[in-house]
């Protein structure tokens, strides 16, 4: 008989597989049953599927065994599966109607075409199973930062090595000005995992959990949840605004954020090739948490102007409605989105013009008892004295807190929006503010 050389030794198969296993990071067993499934397929190609193949192959001594299955009936429909009774009994008096028999088939006969075909099978369902295994591996990692080199550049985007994989930088999720070389090292965050063909790991500089992960790194009472990031917005490359709060009383949020001369964030600042980053303070309180938002700029007063369409005023002096502006509006839009509302910033010179033009009164045209404010107290220097308040007074003639301390409480009671108990408290609150003991 000769040697049929297509099929391998019983050792050498054995051997294979143990090195597939290991290489792959595959069961021996889920390799077996891929080996099955390609060796049926085979023998269905090579037969013209002329019925139903099994593949059955020895762990023990390598063997591989090819039959042709048929199912006992009592009438045959299709030779090619089925099998009646009376026949089957002629080859095993056992067997009854539903049982399964099988037919062994020579593999020499198959040939080095049906091997290969075999084969093909099998580095297909190889390379599927590898693509799922490291799909579940960074299925798992979305959102961990993660170190990587970059090994080419593809249109416009950087594919970096990711060890297993390949993962793509693409050139939206890239700082602005940002430029790299192959081999350089690139600090990115998983944000997507690619199924489509090779598995493929789409990372980001620009994401904002980015400089969540950062902060945990540097920052201690980050990572322990002793300070919390309650929201972070970015204009990626130029600016950041981070919301933070202190789970613990004594622990300052954003000192902890900042560090001792700023030596903790100065480490996320490089990373970020000298991002601007704001730290701001979480309140609950939607005016006083905007305020903080609106940093670097002092504002002056931030009221709700209408609560259910979320919009806020914010009144800022001469000086610093530039910087509460911001360039290109970035600061006030930045402080917008970090907080959920609407901050609409006005001058506070242009508020109160506003405010007596709806009054229908002027600065220069004030109807009410007359007044001298000469070198009188600003009514804004007094504590609790909103702008529409101060508008009111000044359309009846009170300009100066003097002007307030020297009216009886009749007089007061007269202005828009006074009653008898509102003047009593304004002309004691006037009284001791220039008594020097303002509440």
């Amino acid at each position: 008989m000769v040697k049929d050389t297509t099929e391998p030794s019983a050792k050498v198969l054995l051997s294979a597989i143990h090195q597939l296993a290991h290489e792959k990071s595959i069961d021996e067993e889920v390799i077996l049953e891929m080996l099955k499934d390609a060796m049926a397929n085979a023998a269905a190609k090579f037969y013209r599927n002329e019925g139903e193949f099994e593949v059955e192959i020895s762990e023990e001594t390598g063997t591989i065994d090819i039959a042709a299955v048929k199912t006992v009936v009592e009438e045959v429909e299709d030779p090619s599966i089925e099998i009646s009774l009376t026949d089957a009994i002629e080859l095993d008096e056992s067997v009854s109607i539903g049982d399964r028999m099988r037919f062994p088939k020579d593999k020499s006969e198959m040939g080095r075409i049906a091997a290969n075909a075999a084969k093909q099978v099998i580095v297909q369902k190889v390379r599927e199973f590898e693509r799922f295994n490291i799909y579940k591996e960074f299925e798992g990692r979305i959102n961990e930062v993660v170190n990587v080199t970059v090994r080419r550049f593809e249109r416009g985007s950087i594919i970096v090595d990711m060890g297993k994989t390949e993962g793509v930088i693409r050139r939206e999720n890239m700082l602005p000005r940002e430029r790299y070389n192959v081999g350089d090292r690139i600090r990115a965050v998983i944000i997507e995992i690619q199924k489509t063909g090779d598995v493929q790991v789409e990372l980001s500089r620009t994401d904002p959990k980015l400089l969540i992960k950062l902060f945990e790194m540097e920052v201690p009472e980050v990572y322990d949840g002793t300070v919390m990031i309650r929201n972070i917005v970015r204009e990626p490359g130029d600016r950041s605004k981070i919301a933070v709060f202190s789970n613990e009383n004594d622990v300052d949020p954003i000192g902890a954020c900042v560090g001792v001369a700023g030596s903790r964030i100065k480490a996320v600042l490089k990373e970020l090739r000298g991002e601007k980053i704001d730290v701001i303070k979480f309140e609950d309180d939607i005016e006083h948490f905007a305020m903080n938002a609106m940093s670097p700029s002092k504002v002056l007063r931030m009221s709700i102007v209408d609560r259910n369409e979320k919009r806020l005023e914010a009144i800022v002096s001469e000086e610093q409605y530039s910087l509460a502006i911001g360039t290109h509006g970035q600061n006030v839009r930045l402080a917008s989105k970090l907080v959920g509302w609407t901050i609409d910033v006005k001058k506070e010179a242009d508020k109160k013009n506003e405010i007596m033009a709806q009054m229908g009164g002027h600065k220069d045209d004030l109807s009410g008892p007359p007044r001298d404010p000469a070198n009188g107290t600003p009514i804004s220097d007094m504590p609790g004295i909103g702008v529409k308040t101060e508008a009111k007074l000044a359309a009846s003639g009170y300009t100066s807190v003097e002007t307030i301390a020297s009216a009886t409480v009749e007089e007061l009671s007269d202005v828009s929006g006074f009653g008898h108990k509102s003047a009593e408290k304004l002309l004691l609150k006037a009284k001791k503010f220039l008594e020097g003991e303002a509440e």
